[in-house]
């Protein structure tokens, strides 16, 4: 990975649907209009996969283009950057190839990453536009690749390959779902069995060597792999998966070990701080990509074990804005059982590549801030430095294409503050000929409260601490939709 680039639920009113709360942000945003406040959480997945459904909803593309079309800041400036870069140029053609080679001899990964920021651009301009030339382009990149690859090989940089460009060819590929043409079937079996493998493999062996030896990155872009693989296969194991090992796994990237103290303030020291800030912002990347895509299928990452992502986020952004942060000491061990090994202490934090621009913090700052009414100070302050963000091919070559980017256009949001204390119904969809998405949702039974997300307890729907019942309050805005109630009961168990 080398960097180049620098809602409790009140059942005697009615409820309002999640893409509902979403429409009326979308709207709020158009028209300017102030804060709502509303008890709403992620869509529940237990209800059926919610498509599109990984980096970006329907509603999040239908307040873009809406946005877009009103020439609103900052979305007009985020749009301008897309259409300037050469990869969403309706014109792009693919270049496929049989075996991607990353590390080692014969390394040829640039085409790939190439074509799939290409197929994922011009996706993004189809969605935004409704012009079929773009979506044109991006259906036969990820046709040509479909019908041609069949492995990812080197040395043990093929896992990063893997990871990070599995996941984002399967964001391409989510939002092309159902366009005349695509061969979905075909490519799912190809994510599965050339991408999928070798990052499920990854966290399950970690090529060999002591859990340890691989630093944080590595398991958050195989970790954003599988869930993305699971969301577009409609797999709930592959989701259950990622989900799994970002909570309780064992190697770096499992959130308690990525963020290895929490120190006063609310800064989560992230562990590789203490490499350099390349890497350390790759994760940041990695890790919001993450936590959005299972936000929309109803699993809050960003808010579990107390907001301990934000801690990261925060005490990142920080350092690389400059500010001093404290710093535990931390010891990396690597090697690989019975061949080698090693151990480093780390005791201060790296002023190696510090400061470096990724387009990763618009997503972080306008969830955090705009969608939950937190806090984040130190994010923000990024967000506003890298706006407008562009994506691959506007940061130089190599870890330029680590993200996807164009959040300024992607994820800008007004703030439609969410109370994560109870799911809202699951929204099923169906994207057919021309890209129209039909919604159907499936009712809560009534005198049903169910606050568990998919796949695990009520903590999993963010648990934000009374610092997020305090910042929902402050806003001074009449709650709708149960909210009211929502923050009552909350504000008693966070007392209690």
């Amino acid at each position: 990975m080398r960097v180049r680039v620098p809602v409790s639920q009140d059942n005697s009113r009615p409820t309002m649907s999640r893409r509902g709360v979403l429409r009326m942000g979308a709207a709020a945003a158009v028209a300017g209009t102030a804060t709502a406040t509303v008890g709403a959480a992620p869509a529940a997945a237990s209800g059926g996969f919610a498509h599109p459904g990984m980096l970006h909803t329907q509603a999040d593309f239908e307040r873009m283009a809406a946005a877009v079309k009103a020439d609103r800041a900052p979305y007009k400036a985020g749009y301008a950057v897309l259409a300037a870069n050469s990869h969403a140029q309706s014109t792009w053609k693919p270049n496929p190839l049989a075996k991607v080679v990353r590390g080692g001899d014969g390394t040829n990964v640039g085409t790939l990453y190439h074509d799939v920021h290409a197929a994922y651009q011009n996706a993004l301009r189809w969605k935004v536009t409704g012009e079929s030339a773009h979506a044109d382009a991006a259906r036969d990149i990820l046709n040509a690749w479909s019908a041609v690859l069949t492995s990812v090989d080197g040395n043990a940089d093929r896992f990063i390959a893997a990871g990070l460009h599995g996941y984002q060819f399967a964001n391409a590929a989510e939002i092309m779902r159902g366009y005349p043409g695509f061969e979905l079937a075909r490519f799912q079996k190809m994510l599965v069995d050339v991408f999928y493998k070798e990052s499920s493999d990854f966290l399950a062996h970690h090529n060999g060597a002591y859990l340890t030896n691989y630093w944080g990155s590595w398991d958050l872009l195989s970790i954003a792999c599988v869930l993305a693989t699971g969301i577009l296969c409609d797999d709930q194991g592959k989701v259950d998966e990622a989900v799994t090992y970002f909570k309780t796994g064992k190697g770096n990237g499992s959130v308690k070990n990525l963020i290895t103290h929490i120190h006063p303030g609310g800064l989560g020291q992230w562990v590789e701080v203490g490499r350099d800030q390349g890497h350390a912002t790759l994760g940041v990347g990695l890790a919001g990509a993450i936590a959005e895509m299972a936000w929309n299928q109803g699993i809050d990452l960003y808010g579990y074990d107390d907001n301990r992502l934000l801690k990261g986020f925060e005490y990142v952004a920080k350092w690389n804005l400059g500010q001093d942060v404290p710093y535990t000491s931390w010891t990396w061990k690597y090697g690989a059982p019975g061949i080698w090994g090693g151990s480093q202490t780390l005791a201060a934090p790296s002023t190696a590549s510090r400061g470096d621009l990724r387009p990763i913090w618009e997503s972080i700052y306008n969830h955090y801030v705009n969608r939950r009414g937190l806090d984040a100070p130190y994010v923000t302050a990024f967000a506003e430095k890298v706006r407008p963000e562009g994506g691959g091919g506007n940061y130089g070559e190599g870890g330029g294409y680590d993200q996807l980017g164009f959040g300024t256009l992607a994820f800008t949001r007004p703030k439609v503050i969410v109370s994560a204390a109870s799911p809202t119904p699951a929204q099923s969809t169906a994207t057919g000929a021309g890209g129209k998405t039909t919604a159907t949702q499936e009712p809560t039974p009534a005198g049903a409260e169910d606050t568990r997300a998919q796949g695990g307890s009520g903590q999993d729907l963010a648990a934000s601490g009374a610092g997020g019942v305090a910042a929902v309050a402050a806003t001074g805005v009449l709650a709708i939709a149960g909210g009211l109630i929502a923050l009552r009961r909350r504000n008693a168990r966070d007392n209690g």
